[in-house]
Parts: C-alpha cells; structure tokens; sequence
C-alpha cells in the first residue's frame, strides 16, 4: 500500500525518487528485475543481497553483497516510503562505468559517473 502512495505522490510531484525497495526470497535473473526496484533477496531475517537494473542503461544487473562477512559490502536502510539509500556508492568496472550514490531512492552520479558514450 505504502509503494501505490509513494507512487501516487511521486505522479503528483510531491515525493521524489527514481527507485523503491522490493524484498524477494531468491535472487532474480535479468529477465525479472522490475525497472524502478532495488530488489534486496532476504532469507528470514538475514539480507543476502542487492540487485538493481544499471541506471546508466548498459543493461547489466548490478549484485551488491549485504553480508557482513564479505568484501566488498553494502548496507541498506529504506524509509518509510520504502525509498532505499545504499551505502557505499556503487561503482561498476565494466565498460559502462557508471559511477553513483543511492539516497533516499535518487540516483546522485559521482562526478566522472555518468555513462561513457560511445
């Protein structure tokens, strides 16, 4: 209910964001990644991870680790909004090159972030 306001008053310019929150139980394939989603794969209580749709439109699925015992490793708080915010920022290394922040369910690029074009 709350994702169908926040996406009403999105519609009416009064809530910003480019992402929300969605928790699955598996990770999903490139098929199934909802655009608009930061897609966080929970088993019970445990986070296992992130994924997110490129935001530089290459197409590649992004997979952000939230295990505390890896490297690397992100962690995630959502609002109540269920607007999520990542820390670190994501940095792809593939020839996208995307560099950026998610706060509050914006997209903030870093600056040399943005796409290449070709």
């Amino acid at each position: 209910m709350k994702r169908f306001i926040a996406t009403l008053l999105r519609f009416a310019g009064l809530l910003k964001y480019d992402l929300l929150i969605r928790y699955v139980p598996t990770i999903p394939d490139r098929n199934s990644l909802p655009a608009g989603y930061l897609v966080v794969v929970q088993d019970g209580d445990i986070l296992k991870w992130a994924c997110i749709s490129c935001p530089g439109g290459c197409g590649e699925t992004i997979s952000l680790s939230l295990n505390p015992n890896r490297r690397p490793r992100w962690s995630i708080v959502s609002d109540w909004w269920c607007r999520p915010s990542v820390s670190p920022s994501v940095h792809q290394k593939n020839s996208c090159g995307c560099h950026f922040w998610i706060r509050n369910g914006e997209i903030h690029w870093c600056a040399g972030g943005r796409p290449r074009s070709d």
